[in-house]
């Protein structure tokens, strides 16, 4: 390997891992303060300075549309690491657990996501077709293990536990998240049923 081969990578690298930073600490911003955050709040947690954010993310809606997509692949990275990790029918609700958790963390970013920017056009598909697949294969591995009902495909659940994650007036995201462990356990042949969690006074 070159020497300017090897300083390229380098260079490549660091930029890497400064937008790493940058996703990662606009995530944490946007959930305190808000998608309209001052450029200065996200680039002081990531430790860069604010042309760095500018340089990989020109407008909001481009780093708005990292945030999600970087959500969203996690989600889908973790369903592999489930499935070895655990049993079929635990693998799954672990799993749909982190897909409510990430419709949770999106409500912060909702009047970006809800502004009709062209922007944001693509995320559906873009979270169908990686989320799909993955959800595919917990519900196959849990069905054949006898744990689950085999009449449900992953568009309808994912579809299902989106609704269930709207939010409700006078309500907080317990509730939601309550909603979506009864939306699970109901999908459990009655030998594995779990008891429902118990309800909010």
């Amino acid at each position: 390997m070159s020497e300017k081969t090897g300083q390229l990578r380098r260079v490549r690298a660091d930029a890497q891992r400064n937008v790493d930073a940058l996703v990662e600490a606009a995530r944490t911003v946007f959930d305190t303060t808000g998608v309209g955050a001052p450029a200065k709040e996200i680039t002081d947690l990531a430790g860069v300075g604010v042309g760095t954010l500018y340089r990989h993310f020109p407008l909001r809606s481009d780093l708005v549309k990292a945030v999600v997509e970087s959500g969203i692949d996690a989600v889908v990275a973790a369903g592999p690491e489930l499935s070895a990790a655990h049993a079929p029918a635990e693998a799954l609700t672990a799993w749909l657990r982190r897909y409510t958790q990430l419709l949770g963390t999106k409500r912060g970013l909702a009047p970006a996501l809800h502004s009709g920017d062209p922007a944001y056009e693509g995320l559906a598909d873009y979270f169908m077709e990686k989320a799909g697949p993955v959800l595919a294969g917990l519900l196959d591995s849990a069905a054949a293990d006898g744990a689950v009902r085999d009449d449900i495909s992953a568009p309808d659940l994912l579809y299902a536990v989106a609704n269930l994650c709207i939010p409700v007036p006078g309500r907080g995201f317990d509730y939601n998240q309550r909603m979506v462990a009864l939306l699970t356990d109901g999908l459990r042949t009655a030998r594995h049923r779990t008891a429902p969690p118990a309800p909010q006074r």
